[in-house]
């Protein structure tokens, strides 16, 4: 820490791993899974109480309307968590975000439940990476950075939202109106267990395409009849042949059918894209467009489409090159190499950087084989992360920008 001036060494030391780990380890207990709301109520009531330390003004938010298709073809609301929101010194001249969430991918019924202590310095858990070790390493540094002489000069939010993990669909509109008007932001998503942190991301969509055809009889007219599962099919066919450099497009399932001797008709194709860039949007729903055109006309079918590019690709522009210096070289002054590369994958952090707010949005905990019952975070780089996020902190409040 030989780059740290006495301010920012005593402001690191302000930080206490041992409660860090503590609260990780009581969240990570907690299953938080997005559909598990009782999970999730329980999870937001512990975060208010912990945010709670910090000044500002800290609300559990409703969750905005969403939707989505069933098996049958009906779009219905589905249920979320409250989403945690606090905001600081609004009037103070520099303004930041700060993200999280609350939610994991585990429901109530899955079988990783339980927390492990490796020998190799790792916590095996649910959402010990991916992100309560993560909501943690966020509180603790701007817990830190409160204790510092640069505070008065920093307003910030933060938003904890409880739907990340299926697109934070309820939540989109809060982390824009959060958004607006900051100078910077940082995400707490897990860095790789080497420490590199997510540089340009992809976008996503994900659409439920509803076709209806006719049933009949398959042996005795099966020519009156529109087989909605053949034209969902092709359907399927058509999309995928669309893939091209910088847009993957996977058709993943289709939900229909019935008896052998039955022409379905229903079937409902669940299909995802992946843009790498704004164009690539422009591609996909034109593709998405000649397709149902098409297999509308050839199948004698009805077809809806329901979805959207919920993610927008998240380009590194020269806003976001600063943020990722400022970082690093925090990082450098700490002693750490902070790295970066471009990765598939989506957050909030694409929403974020869609407002054009440049963000850093892997700020949390290193760890690993986060999805699965593998996950772990590395129980050291609690602090390491925390002393990295409330240095970048302290750094951007002193120069008022990145």
């Amino acid at each position: 820490m030989r780059g740290l001036s006495s301010n920012e060494r005593a402001l690191v030391e302000r930080i206490d791993p041992a409660a860090m780990l503590r609260r990780t380890e009581a969240w990570a207990a907690i299953n938080s899974g997005t559909r598990n709301l009782a999970g999730v109520a329980r999870m937001a009531g512990l975060l208010a109480d912990a945010f709670a330390a910090l000044p500002g003004e800290i609300a559990l938010v409703e969750p905005a309307a969403a939707e989505a298709v069933g098996a049958d073809g009906v779009v219905e609301r589905i249920e979320h968590g409250r989403h945690l929101h606090l905001r600081v010194r609004p009037e103070a001249p520099v303004q930041m975000l700060f993200t999280g969430h609350m939610d994991t991918v585990y429901p109530a019924d899955h079988p990783f439940q339980t927390l492990t202590h490796r020998d190799d310095g790792t916590l095996n858990g649910p959402g010990t990476a991916d992100m309560k070790g993560g909501l943690a390493v966020m509180l603790a540094a701007l817990a830190a950075f409160e204790g510092s002489a640069e505070a008065a000069r920093l307003g910030y939010e933060v938003v904890v939202n409880s739907d990340e993990e299926t697109g934070s669909m309820s939540s989109a509109a809060l982390l824009a109106r959060a958004a607006a008007g900051k100078v910077a932001a940082l995400t707490y998503e897990p860095a790789l267990a080497d420490g590199t942190l997510a540089g340009a991301r992809g976008g996503t969509g994900n659409f439920s395409i509803v076709v209806r055809g006719r049933s009949a009889h398959a042996g005795r007219n099966p020519e009156e009849g529109r087989n909605a599962i053949v034209a969902a099919a092709d359907l399927a066919v058509r999309l995928a042949a669309a893939g091209a450099p910088g847009l993957s497009v996977n058709p993943a399932r289709i939900d229909g059918g019935g008896p052998n001797n039955v022409v379905p008709d229903l079937a409902v194709l669940r299909v995802n894209f992946r843009p790498a860039a704004a164009t690539d949007i422009d591609r996909a729903r034109a593709a998405i467009d000649a397709a149902v055109a098409a297999v509308a006309a050839a199948h004698d079918v009805g077809v809806a489409v329901h979805g959207s590019f919920n993610r927008p690709p998240k380009p590194v522009d020269p806003g976001a090159e600063r943020l990722f210096a400022t970082v690093a070289a925090a990082g450098a002054d700490l002693g750490l190499t902070i790295g970066r590369r471009a990765t598939g994958g989506v957050c909030d952090g694409n929403n974020i950087a869609a407002a054009g707010v440049p963000v850093v949005d892997t700020m949390g905990v290193r760890g690993g084989a986060i999805h699965s019952a593998d996950e772990f975070m590395i129980v050291d780089s609690l602090a390491e992360r925390a002393a990295l996020s409330a240095l970048t902190i302290g750094r951007i409040a002193a120069k008022g920008r990145p």
